[in-house]
């Protein structure tokens, strides 16, 4: 108390919009499982409950008396926040300015935003929490795809898509990689099994994180994709850039089967390393090629030389199963890239046609 005044820490704010300010951080409240399955990018998790609690704070609410649940509610949000103080917050400055967020902008987000205004740090809270940002997404999902035009490139496993898309973003070009996004390459063999513990996003992160990239593009300028199925191994692509996609002009880039059988065993080292789940995987194709077909397989993965097995499995199964999702899902197939090899000037040299050419030539 300051003579007849009393000095009262700053209000608590509130926002739809959590562009429009340029917070210090963005704090979701959620429990680890939520916030696992979607979250703003580049938000940090600072929960208020747990999983465990709050499943029992829920229960309690809904079984004996949202009374008694508010109060261990409230004895385990106080216990969990101040521990949150002790381990982060402790370092923060004056100047810190969080906006947090829970499931509504409801008493999650608001318990944390109490305690730290009650410090003396201005804080906004995310009016409608994570379902305000979910709507968000939603919207931008049927809008940001119509506003790009698209470049897809094609080509039967092995051709070095992946490498021509990299080259192309490390030339400045606008690259929508989806099977990095997706955690995964595409197809049965093709999980990223170096980051096998970074299993693949949940649908909606996945939508989330399609959006964050989409919104870094310029409209003006061309984005690069390449050819994907509807589906990216447990996740789907978002229909509006799936239609959009699929309307798109689509080059088709050919490479020798020899050259693509050392690229495919080179990119994907588990075809030598991993004998043993790489015949788990193809087990899943036995209703399709039958035991005689799965056990020629199984002999040619466990002998000495996996380039007669790769290159099987890819004329019996992985080649049809492209030129059919190609002429099944892009309508404007223009005239075939052919490259001798793999090689990295054989790349930049394709990648130099592909950016330099005015875009007649390759429509």
């Amino acid at each position: 108390m300051e003579g007849n005044f009393i000095r009262m820490p700053p209000t608590i704010k509130y926002t739809k919009n959590i562009w429009d300010t340029n917070y210090t951080e963005i704090i979701d409240v959620r429990s680890p499982s939520e916030f696992y399955h979607d979250h703003i990018p580049g938000s940090i998790n600072l929960p208020v409950l747990d999983d465990n609690e709050r499943v029992e704070v829920g229960n309690i609410y809904k079984k004996n008396s949202p009374f008694q649940a508010r109060k261990i509610g409230a004895a385990l949000v106080t216990k969990n926040v101040s521990q949150h103080l002790i381990k982060y917050f402790a370092n923060k400055d004056k100047d810190y300015f969080p906006l947090v967020y829970c499931w509504r902008g409801g008493q999650r987000s608001a318990s944390m935003a109490a305690v730290l205004s009650q410090i003396g740090w201005q804080v906004v809270i995310l009016l409608g929490g994570y379902k305000t940002y979910r709507s968000y997404v939603r919207q931008a999902l049927e809008d940001l795809p119509n506003r790009f035009n698209y470049r897809v490139i094609s080509g039967l496993t092995g051709s070095g898509k992946t490498l021509i898309l990299r080259q192309l973003s490390q030339r400045g070009a606008q690259v929508l990689d989806l099977e990095s996004l997706a955690n995964h390459r595409g197809s049965l063999l093709g999980e990223i099994w170096s980051n096998e513990s970074l299993p693949q996003p949940s649908q909606k992160y996945f939508e989330t994180l399609i959006v964050q990239q989409l919104q870094k593009f310029h409209s003006h300028q061309i984005v690069w994709v390449e050819s994907e199925s509807s589906k990216i191994g447990r996740v789907y692509l978002p229909i509006h850039l799936w239609r959009k996609m699929h309307i798109s002009n689509c080059m088709q880039i050919q490479v020798p089967l020899d050259v693509r059988v050392s690229f495919i065993i080179q990119e994907y080292p588990h075809l030598v390393n991993n004998p043993d789940i790489l015949k788990a995987k193809i087990a899943r194709l036995k209703s399709r090629y039958g035991s005689n077909t799965i056990s020629d397989w199984n002999n040619l993965i466990t002998s000495s030389d996996p380039h007669e097995f790769v290159k099987s499995i890819l004329q019996s199964h992985y080649d049809p199963a492209y030129f059919k999702s190609l002429k099944n899902n892009y309508l404007k197939i223009k005239p075939t890239l052919y490259l001798e090899n793999l090689s990295i000037p054989t790349i930049e040299n394709l990648v130099d046609y592909l950016i330099h050419y005015n875009d007649n030539v390759l429509c």
